[in-house]
């Protein structure tokens, strides 16, 4: 099986549950968006839910897709900065046990964590401090990285580090690398648009955005018509579109793909895990639905857990789904 690379921000999540948008609007957080804060502000926000159900667990979105595509049985190596502190160990840790080759480069700061604000509908706001993170740039990647993988798979909270990302893809062209970026955030697409969109038509990855993402960078409130802009710039293009499932571009024709029923309770992941199983499928050679349909199967199961971690027992049973209801039909 082919063997895919992931390059994002080595965070550690912690997952706030709130009780209402009180803790959103005390520190100017708008519901659903990624604010990047410093350390002062992270620390502020965590003390404000002190008292509210919390989860913490290792994150960052390449991240998140990469653990997915682990536990799939695809080998895997994730590149990131993280702090020479507890965090770090702790993030490091849970990549090797999870099977994932970890290359690590030591920061001169603590390691990033990423707080998720937990509406209880489920919405998810972040309050990012990156720490270390900040520090993975363009010197540290080389070809070596890159040797022996097939495929390449790059966040968007990267995006606003432009010679990173681009070097990245670069680096994967020259391998003859397949690559993917998941746009994550509509307020990095906003304030990246004109390089997004170069990027995009330049090296062609497949593209994933929910709604928010695709309308900052289309303009178009409808899905479809995001779908049709993405569609002149790259092959394969895939817009989340909620309890409604996703869209998909490839190669001239659309697809829809439903989601899966769930009882929603975090929905912390769920576009990292829906791409971990899309990517499954790709590099599998599936069609595009079989490849949605996993990734709509992944997403249905993260979201139903708190945090972006699927449990092991569940694991199993997603296995199982794909083998004989999935790849079956």
């Amino acid at each position: 099986m082919k063997k895919i690379l992931g390059i994002g921000n080595a965070l550690v999540d912690i997952i706030l549950f709130l009780e209402n948008d009180a803790l959103l609007r005390k520190f100017d957080l708008p519901s659903g968006s990624m604010q990047l804060v410093d350390a002062g502000k992270a620390r502020e926000v965590e003390e404000a839910g002190r008292s509210l159900k919390k989860h913490m667990a290792s994150g960052g979105s390449s991240a998140n897709t990469i653990h997915g595509l682990a536990r799939l049985g695809v080998e895997t190596a994730f590149i990131g900065t993280v702090g020479e502190d507890v965090l770090g160990g702790f993030f490091e840790k849970d990549l090797k046990e999870s099977g994932i080759a970890p290359v690590l480069s030591p920061g001169n700061t603590g390691t990033g964590t990423a707080i998720s604000l937990v509406s209880p509908g489920g919405e998810r706001t972040f309050a990012t401090y990156l720490g270390a993170a900040v520090e993975l740039s363009a010197n540290r990647l080389n070809a070596s990285l890159f040797r022996n993988y097939d495929h390449l798979h790059l966040e968007g909270y990267l995006v606003p580090n432009q010679s990173l990302v681009e070097t990245a893809f670069i680096l994967a062209q020259q391998q003859g690398m397949t690559v993917s970026l998941d746009l994550a955030s509509y307020n990095v697409v906003e304030a990246n648009l004109a390089f997004l969109k170069r990027l995009i038509g330049q090296y062609k990855p497949i593209v994933f955005a929910n709604e928010e993402e695709a309308r900052s960078f289309t303009g178009e409130s409808d899905p479809h018509k995001s779908l049709e802009v993405f569609s002149v710039l790259c092959d394969t293009a895939i817009v989340k579109v909620g309890s409604k499932g996703s869209l998909i571009h490839h190669q001239g024709e659309k697809y829809a793909v439903d989601a899966i029923p769930v009882k929603c309770m975090d929905t912390t992941g769920a576009g990292d895990l829906y791409a971990a199983g899309y990517l499954y499928g790709y590099i599998r050679e599936l069609n595009p639905v079989q490849c949605g349909k996993i990734g709509s199967l992944l997403a249905g199961k993260v979201i139903e857990e708190a945090g972006a971690k699927i449990r092991n027992e569940v694991w199993a049973e997603i296995r199982n789904t794909i083998d004989n209801s999935i790849l079956t039909n």
